[in-house]
């Protein structure tokens, strides 16, 4: 196999690696912002205080967070064919990534949110601000850092986990490394492979710094 050959590969990996990453990541901050924000709104004390609902809550979330990606590949796989008509392919596989990360990140917004410093809050109640403008105003804003942070480092997960979708058909480089550098023994793809992937990594987690940075400084 020459060069070209495996750049063309590469290319085509790279651009099914980042669709799954890319709307999978979306889904996720969409999905794990509204269960962190309801995590800690539900919590004893909390703006909208119900234990029974914040005890369940967490167990879904500590479920989610439990099992291994490989085996919540083949487990969800009756939801991703009644969701996307099919099981195979990178669009498939955006759902497993989803359902994987939404409680990785959730928790990571719970974090973010309870470091606010609670006279900021107690500062809004007493001015007479609702709860949409104290969770909005208040919380995300005072936490705007920490959940741009905590997005990186799942964004950079969900780039591993795109990796192993390949074991099952989800395309991209994880698929390209299982087919060429593993199964053919193209010890170049495999290689080629790593590297398109550290390079990746490396510059969406210089993106999130940078983003970081800036938030931090206002």
């Amino acid at each position: 196999m020459t060069w070209s050959d495996i750049s063309d590969l590469l290319w085509e990996g790279f651009q099914e690696t980042a669709w799954m990453v890319g709307l999978s990541a979306v889904l996720t901050a969409v999905g794990g912002l509204l269960l962190g924000v309801l995590l800690v709104l539900t919590a004893r004390g909390g703006l909208l205080a119900a234990p029974p609902l914040n005890a369940l809550l967490g167990l879904v979330v500590n479920v989610g967070r439990s099992l291994p990606f490989i085996i919540l590949l083949v487990a969800v796989i009756p939801f991703t064919r009644a969701v996307v008509g099919t099981t195979i392919g990178t669009t498939a596989a955006i759902v497993p990534l989803t359902i994987g990360a939404i409680p990785f990140y959730a928790r990571i917004v719970e974090t973010a949110l309870r470091e606010v410093p609670a006279d900021v809050v107690s500062a809004a109640i007493a001015m007479g601000s609702s709860r949409r403008q104290i969770v909005g105003k208040v919380l995300l804003r005072e936490a705007r850092p920490a959940l741009v942070a905590g997005l990186t480092i799942t964004v950079i997960a969900l780039v591993g986990y795109s990796a192993m979708a390949g074991v099952v058909g989800g395309g991209g480089l994880g698929d390209l490394a299982i087919r060429y550098g593993y199964q053919r023994f193209e010890t170049e793809v495999m290689i080629a492979t790593v590297v398109v992937l550290v390079v990746f990594v490396q510059l969406i987690q210089m993106l999130g710094d940078v983003v970081v940075r800036r938030l931090s400084h206002r």
